[in-house]
């Protein structure tokens, strides 16, 4: 399997990240690490406003405490 290179390069040909590349897939990770907890564990656990949250597979949310403000 080879390496997709960079469309981004500087002058003298090095390959760089752009902040927008980095999101991009800092955000797919976090998805597909969601999905893999989820089909392992059953649950997930996420910080919702103010509030720690136990998310199900089947969509039932548990209220696991209250986040204090700083």
């Amino acid at each position: 399997m080879s390496k997709k290179k960079s469309a981004y390069q500087t002058t003298d040909g090095q390959s760089y990240l752009t902040k927008r590349i980095v999101v991009s897939k800092a955000r797919a990770a976090g998805l597909d690490a969601t999905k893999k907890a989820m089909a392992t564990m059953g649950y997930i656990v996420v910080a919702e406003g103010n509030e720690i949250v136990k998310k199900y597979e089947n969509g039932i949310r548990e209220v696991i405490s209250q986040i204090e403000p700083a």
